[in-house]
């Protein structure tokens, strides 16, 4: 019987068609637990699938694997769609996967966790990293769809709340599978631009599906390396994404994100105005210690009344109190180092200074200046005046005679 005699590689060709050609296992769902799982060089992933009582090869070609968003990994239990057929080349019948699912949580969830924890763990979500925004920003660049509701809420927001704020869209992708590349590209053309001080990266509401290119590990990435602050408003107030959490803040809607980028110019002007009120005061009580520090340095100078009308000059100069604290202050100087320089001059001319260098004055006894010897007469009663004070004392006889004979 020489037709019964297979050969090996005749042999595994008949059960693999065997396989295919079977209802039931050219298309199936099995469910069990990974092991051994193996993620190739080629992109291929080669794993086993089991339950407690038996385990299957599966392999997933790389085409397939790269439509899974979660990572697999030993313990995971999932449901694997695809084909049953046989490896001729090593005898061995395995499940050829086309999809994997996470049992019990659906592949956008389970994705969501893996990456969250991954970028915590590599300190992308730190507070240390989180940068303020600037409180009075000139140009904010917003990354949308040019044609999406976002960009029209945050321009028509912007421009209610400062329209001297500039408001610059930069287009990007918000949905697909080219969306995340598209938005990476447009942060790294922002920043090599430049000129905006805020990125708003937006995105109206959608389900979970539309929203993932938010959730994307190449998006978080771009946020978190962007050198201009960024806020995530993606979705609605409910909806969190990647990349709320590598942004310096995150909003819950684009809305809200124009708000806290542009600044109220009407609450602008109300604290310019309180901020000049303030200086204003600050000013006048500046001026009132001047006026009370002058007048206490008036009442222990013998040249009072000339100091005292150089600091109501002063003080009758207007209050500048717009002009701001640096102005106020400067002027004040001006003035003082007048003041000062007068006093010093008033001190040279005054005839208490000679005094303080050893000199006398002699006065008579009606405390006129005597300034001639032959002014006095023996036994006149006179007054010796010192610089701290002033001595009486009496012209003797002897005194006199011994200076008339010197003249």
């Amino acid at each position: 019987m020489p037709d019964a005699v297979f050969t090996v590689t005749r042999l595994n060709g008949y059960i693999r068609n065997l396989l295919e050609s079977d209802v039931y296992l050219e298309s199936l769902l099995v469910q069990g637990e990974i092991s051994n799982f193996k993620n190739h060089i080629s992109g291929h992933w080669y794993f086993t699938l089991k339950d407690e009582n038996a385990a299957i090869n599966c392999v997933m070609f790389r085409s397939a694997a790269r439509g899974v968003l979660f990572a697999p990994h030993n313990g995971l239990k999932v449901i694997v769609a695809g084909r049953v057929s046989l490896y001729e080349k090593t005898g061995v019948y395995q499940i050829y996967a086309d999809q994997m699912t996470p049992l019990g949580k659906g592949s956008l969830a389970l994705a969501f966790e893996q990456l969250k924890a991954k970028l915590e763990d590599e300190g992308l979500f730190d507070a240390g990293h989180k940068r303020s925004m600037p409180a009075y920003p000139k140009c904010v660049a917003v990354i949308t769809s040019p044609v999406g509701a976002a960009a029209r809420d945050i321009i028509q927001i912007a421009r209610r709340r400062n329209p001297k704020v500039e408001i610059v869209i930069i287009p990007a992708l918000v949905q697909g599978a080219e969306a995340s590349g598209s938005i990476k590209a447009a942060f790294q053309a922002v920043n090599a631009w430049g000129k905006a001080d805020i990125v708003i990266l937006a995105r109206g509401g959608g389900s979970q599906e539309d929203l993932w290119p938010f959730n994307e590990e190449q998006t978080a990435r771009a946020v978190y390396n962007s050198g201009i602050p960024v806020i995530s408003a993606v979705g609605h107030e409910t909806d969190y994404s990647i990349s709320d959490f590598t942004a310096d803040l995150r909003a819950p809607t684009p809305s809200a994100a124009a708000e806290l980028a542009v600044p109220s110019y009407a609450y602008l002007e109300n604290g310019l105005r309180a901020a000049l009120l303030a200086l204003n005061r600050a000013a006048g009580g500046c001026l009132n210690g001047k006026r009370a520090f002058l007048n206490s340095q008036i009442k222990h100078d013998i040249f009072g009344r000339v100091i005292k009308a150089a600091a109501d000059r002063l003080l009758t100069v207007d209050r500048l109190s717009i002009l701001g604290e640096k102005v106020v202050s400067s002027r004040i100087a001006e003035e003082h180092r007048r003041i000062q320089a007068l006093s010093e001059r008033l001190k040279d001319l005054s005839p208490l200074d000679v005094l303080s260098r050893g000199f006398t004055a002699v006065l008579d006894e009606n405390s006129r200046r005597v300034v001639s010897a032959k002014q006095l007469e023996a036994g006149q009663r006179i007054k010796l005046m010192f610089a701290d004070g002033t001595v009486p004392a009496d012209v003797t006889e002897g005194i006199y005679a011994e200076e008339k004979a010197n003249v």
